[in-house]
């Protein structure tokens, strides 16, 4: 199942628990129910549900000398397919300014041209 089918299963609680996750970057299951104003159980709950469907890591940590978890987003497998023309890496990556009459871009797009038949 992609990211986006298991978004979309998200109840509103864990859609704004996950979107929490991702703007901070990472953060304290203690804090995480507090910024969401749900209790400590609903908390754990939905931070629980987020981990088990991939969508979140959570790890054992201690923090203010309570043992709790910390919350941080699941690392995304990135589609760089849209980037490549055959086994060539698009002339944009890496590059100031591309020369559309240069010789790498030309073959580039010849060969994402001929990728389409």
């Amino acid at each position: 199942m992609s990211v986006s089918e298991l978004e979309a299963d998200l109840s509103a609680d864990e859609r704004d628990g996950l979107d929490l996750i991702r703007e901070t970057g990472g953060i304290h299951q203690s804090d995480f129910w507090k910024e969401l104003d749900v209790s400590s159980r609903k908390g754990s709950r939905i931070a629980e549900a987020l981990a088990d469907s991939g969508l979140i890591q959570r790890e054992e940590t201690v923090y203010d000398g309570h043992n709790t978890y910390y919350l941080e987003p699941a690392p995304r497998d990135l589609d760089f397919s849209l980037l490549m023309a055959d086994d060539m890496l698009s002339p944009f990556i890496g590059e100031e300014e591309v020369d559309p009459q240069a010789d790498a871009f030309s073959q580039w797009m010849m060969n994402l041209a001929y990728e389409e038949y």
